[in-house]
């Protein structure tokens, strides 16, 4: 068996690199991969609201609905660029989409997925937006918006989210931070924690708990998988 996990792709365009290299990866694990992890922040932006359009994001939707037409199982976690993904989305492609942090069991092993976001108890700032981003006022408010509004809201937020994460970096210590995070979820019962958002690539293994940062497909191009129960960190193209 063979489950792969990614996360932090960031798409934009279908001509940018990132997003052929990720469209061929994506296409060359049908018929080689049981189950594909998306750990949120596939897209740069992708919201349920019905005024706006994502045409660019379809070669990719596309993809992921002929590898799972093809047999493999779909999860897809919400990150901080995509949520309110929606049971229509979800339908279309035959996937689990979670909103946030799930325990799965895969290949035998509790494994606990999460995209990361919310790990840093200290960043009040962000929980506050993540709280209020995703709540029913605001998520109603969306829904009665005109198209360049809320295409103006996207521009703001994609740009406020790259300068807030440039600034943490030099705040926060995320290898400590993540570290500390997997220690907890070990204490819980969990066989390992697999999560993206901090675009930094390791893994830690201890006899009987695995740590997997994913890493991104922006600099790193690096996925995790985990065969017969055991995980690995790569790279695409090997």
């Amino acid at each position: 068996m063979r489950t792969i996990f990614l996360a932090d792709a960031h798409l934009h365009h279908p001509d940018d690199a990132n997003y052929r290299l990720l469209l061929r990866f994506i296409q060359s694990l049908q018929g080689t991969a049981d189950t594909l992890c998306i750990l949120g922040d596939l897209f740069d932006f992708r919201v349920g609201l019905p005024a706006l359009a994502f045409d660019e994001q379809e070669p990719l939707l596309k993809a992921l609905e002929q590898l799972h037409a093809a047999g493999t199982r779909l999860i897809w976690l919400e990150g901080n660029h995509d949520f309110q993904l929606g049971a229509d989305l979800a339908a279309r492609l035959g996937a689990e989409i979670y909103p946030g942090p799930v325990l799965l069991e895969l290949q035998g092993k509790q494994v606990f997925l999460c995209h990361g976001d919310l790990i840093n108890k200290a960043d009040w700032r962000y929980r506050l937006l993540y709280r209020t981003l995703r709540s029913r006022v605001t998520l109603q408010i969306g829904r009665m918006l005109p198209a360049s509004a809320v295409q103006g809201l996207r521009s703001r937020l994609q740009r406020s989210s790259k300068g807030r994460y440039h600034k943490d970096r030099k705040r926060w210590d995320y290898s400590s931070m993540i570290r500390s995070y997997a220690a907890s979820i070990h204490a819980q019962g969990a066989d390992a924690l697999v999560l993206g958002h901090f675009h930094q690539p390791f893994i830690d293994q201890q006899q009987d708990f695995s740590l997997v940062s994913l890493g991104d497909w922006i600099s790193h191009y690096s996925y995790a998988e985990l065969v017969d129960g055991s995980f690995r960190l790569l790279t695409y193209p090997a």
